[in-house]
């Protein structure tokens, strides 16, 4: 098949108690598994089964909505599983922590404006952090959009450094109806160092 699940660098309970067992697991390995399964029926036999999943997301008005639903949901989730992590958290350094304080004004105040993204996305979608015209920029994507997606109603748009799920099954086990706690805890899972490698990848 064109495309398949990645492995976590890190076990199901690796996050605890910021994201628990439960939710990593079911969220990998049924909600990630399905984006994967449909995503390679819904390509079966065309040319987009020789693609990288970055280059059907930049072309996805030519495709059906199976494929932008689920291709955004398996690119969106291989990005989000390789920026958290266990022994994560804190602040970035080098180049991003630079860009960030030049745009953002401080670290606290980037922070804050991503929360409102996260918290502020009506049903399920993003929040992202990216990197457009060598500038940083936050923004949300409804559903499984994502900002490499050539669909005019994606308002966010550039190369994706960071990302948060606001689906409620990437929270909802732990902290229920609580969006605004989920989206405080996810701080403490970021791992800034693959971060501020997407960064310095984006901007070359």
């Amino acid at each position: 098949m064109a495309f398949e699940l990645p492995k976590l660098a890190y076990a199901y309970n690796a996050l605890e108690p910021h994201i628990d067992a439960m939710t990593m697991e079911i969220h990998h390995s049924r909600h990630h598994q399905a984006y994967v399964n449909n995503l390679n029926a819904a390509i079966a036999g065309t040319e987009a089964e020789k693609m990288s999943i970055e280059d059907i997301c930049k072309n996805i008005s030519k495709f059906s909505m199976a494929v932008r639903n689920n291709g955004g949901g398996h690119y969106n989730h291989t990005f989000f599983w390789e920026i958290i992590g266990p022994n994560a958290g804190g602040e970035p350094k080098g180049a991003l922590a630079e860009a960030i304080n030049k745009k953002f004004g401080s670290f606290a105040a980037f922070k804050e404006e991503f929360t409102k993204a996260a918290i502020g996305r009506f049903g399920s979608g993003w929040a992202w952090l990216v990197v457009d015209g060598g500038e940083l920029k936050i923004g949300s994507t409804a559903n499984q959009d994502n900002p490499l997606m050539d669909i005019a109603d994606v308002t966010i748009k550039g190369k994706p450094v960071l990302g948060i799920d606001v689906w409620e099954h990437a929270y909802y086990l732990k902290y229920q109806n609580k969006r605004p706690d989920y989206v405080a805890a996810f701080w403490n899972v970021v791992n800034w160092d693959v971060v501020g490698a997407k960064y310095e990848a984006a901007i070359k």
